[in-house]
């Protein structure tokens, strides 16, 4: 009696322990994903140009007033109508403007919050279609430590919030195989995607439905599926029919057509690659988990029996196919691979997992070559690490000598038929994307030209409200203009000479190079950084048209006041 007492006291506390496992594990994953996340999220400037057109956006909608209707209809800073995206992201990017100001933290947290809650949904959807726990946990971690994922969805963008509501979708879709009722989220996570990136949400549920008809076409004949599709596709009609019944055939062409369509025809802003575009992107960007890809994929085709396997085959196979063919190529394109990748390479992990809960374990195949691989990335990182120790920049050499350890650990234990190496990657690939988020590093682009922030603020507090600069920068840069809360427009330096005698009181951003061509005497000097000058014309002295002639001698940017 005693034992069976014993005994189910005993079951009791297992059946309470198998409880709490999953909570446990999602709540983990959900806050390792916020730390990696939001860590610096507000440390480094918005880049151009989807940080800084979402932010012009969303705080000219936090500005206005509610009846106003600038939430259904955005304005740009100029007043005239934002035709881009639709705007759900830019919603939630102004109400956290309204509540804790207008900064790079709040641009940025939204998305960053967001693309972190799709950690956890991917491991609710390995629990669905893995028969054990530990890809589901293997697939999670894979997609927390890729480095696209992590960066992208920190910044000021829409794809991380495309990621959560895609991978929202998904789940809702897997679940719906043992609850119809779950078939009513598909058509909401539908309209989420859709009201943030267009009719990019007829893609991913495109994907979806070839899934269902393949793993479970049963499905297909569901009322609460339909059902929530159609209630899902409301908003997303009435937010369209609201655009075309008030700007017409312009927003049909700009938003479906040069927004959408145009970029599978043509390519858009000399955003152009090959048909291999994307394979270099994954292939450069991947590390370490890319080199698990092939041979996980070929055990994907050889169980493609399972739900795990179809859907990775789906999901990645036509996705891939679509924006390879795609005319515009841009490196976010590729974000929704990575959740198809990280179940991928986390059944694969779990290949080399199994064995070692065996009493007689199995050696890990082919580990010589595994061996190489490793020792050969580590090295590639060891002398990124010297590199960058020459260069005195102490931050990215940190970032790189925590991947070099990561991987050389890695090499030793796979050369020692030792399956914790799988424990090493894992962490030692989340510390070093953590090394790199907490560095001024991790959104590169702002080393390609001057810094926005700076200038932005010089021009704000040197000039009018509503007051249009001509800059000799031929870029236009929509992060400049968020900072300076004015237009900057780039011209051509005949254009400025011309605008500098025509125009009655011209405001120019020039650089060294430009204002050589302006004569010293005409010049208003309204401020200066250190390689950019803010400039007026001397309203006492009348422009000639021999300012040019006059000011042959290279001249040098002045001091900046006392009070810069």
């Amino acid at each position: 009696m005693d034992h069976e007492i014993s005994s189910s006291r005993k079951s009791g506390i297992s059946a309470r322990y198998q409880a709490w496992i999953d909570p446990a594990w999602t709540i983990g994953l959900w806050a390792a994903a916020i730390v990696l996340f939001t860590v610096n999220l507000g440390g480094l400037p918005l880049r151009d140009w989807d940080e800084g057109i979402l932010a012009q956006i969303a705080r000219e909608i936090s500005r206005a007033p509610l009846d106003s209707l600038s939430w259904l209809f955005p304005l740009d800073p100029n007043g005239a109508p934002y035709l881009n995206k639709p705007p759900l992201v830019h919603w939630l990017v102004a109400m956290f403007y309204q509540t804790w100001g207008v900064n790079e933290w709040t641009s940025r947290l939204p998305g960053a919050i967001l693309t972190a809650t799709s950690v956890p949904l991917l491991y609710g959807i390995g629990r669905e279609i893995f028969f054990q726990r530990s890809p589901a946990i293997f697939a999670a971690l894979v997609y927390l430590t890729s480095l696209p994922v992590v960066r992208q969805g920190r910044l000021a963008m829409l794809d991380g919030a495309i990621l959560c509501f895609l991978l929202a979708m998904v789940l809702c879709v897997l679940r719906s195989r043992r609850d119809l009722r779950w078939g009513l989220g598909i058509g909401l996570a539908f309209s989420c995607i859709c009201l943030t990136k267009g009719i990019l949400g007829i893609l991913l549920i495109v994907i979806a439905l070839v899934f269902i008809a393949w793993d479970t076409p049963r499905l297909l004949t569901s009322a609460y599926l339909w059902s929530g599709f159609g209630l899902g596709c409301i908003p997303v009609v009435l937010w369209n029919a609201a655009q075309v019944y008030r700007y017409g055939n312009d927003f049909v062409g700009t938003h479906f057509w040069d927004q959408s369509f145009k970029r599978v025809s043509a390519s858009v802003e000399d955003n152009y690659g090959s048909i291999f575009y994307y394979v270099w992107e994954v292939l450069k960007q991947g590390v370490p988990w890319v080199l698990f890809l092939p041979i996980g994929f070929r055990n994907a085709w050889e169980n493609r029996n399972l739900s795990w396997a179809k859907l990775a085959i789906v999901w990645s196979g036509i996705y891939f196919v679509v924006i390879s063919v795609m005319q515009t190529k841009l490196p976010w394109y590729a974000m929704p691979l990575y959740p198809a990748f990280a179940i991928v390479v986390g059944a694969q992990i779990q290949e080399f997992w199994q064995p070692a809960m065996f009493s007689d374990p199995r050696p890990i195949p082919k580990a010589r070559i595994w061996t190489a691989t490793f020792l050969v990335l580590s090295i590639v990182a060891w002398a990124g690490t010297i590199y960058y120790t020459v260069r005195s920049q102490p931050d990215v050499q940190l970032v790189f000598s925590t991947l070099a350890l990561t991987l050389t650990v890695t090499a030793i234990l796979v050369a020692r038929q030792d399956i914790q190496f799988i424990v090493v990657l894992i962490w030692g690939t989340y510390l070093t994307l953590l090394v790199l988020m907490m560095s001024n590093h991790w959104v590169w682009e702002l080393q390609e030209t001057f810094p926005a922030k700076p200038v932005g603020v010089m021009i704000q507090r040197a000039t009018p409200k509503g007051q249009v600069i001509y800059t000799s920068y031929p870029n236009f840069r929509p992060s400049l203009n968020f900072y300076s809360q004015r237009t900057i427009v780039p011209e051509p330096l005949e254009a400025l000479m011309k605008r500098w005698k025509e125009d009655p009181h011209p405001h120019l951003l020039l650089d060294q190079d430009a204002i050589k061509n302006f004569s010293e005497k005409q010049i208003h000097w309204l401020d200066t950084t250190d390689s950019w000058a803010l400039v007026s014309r001397n309203p006492e002295v009348k422009p000639t048209t021999t300012a040019s002639k006059q000011t042959q001698k290279p001249r040098k940017l002045p001091p900046r006041s006392p009070k810069n």
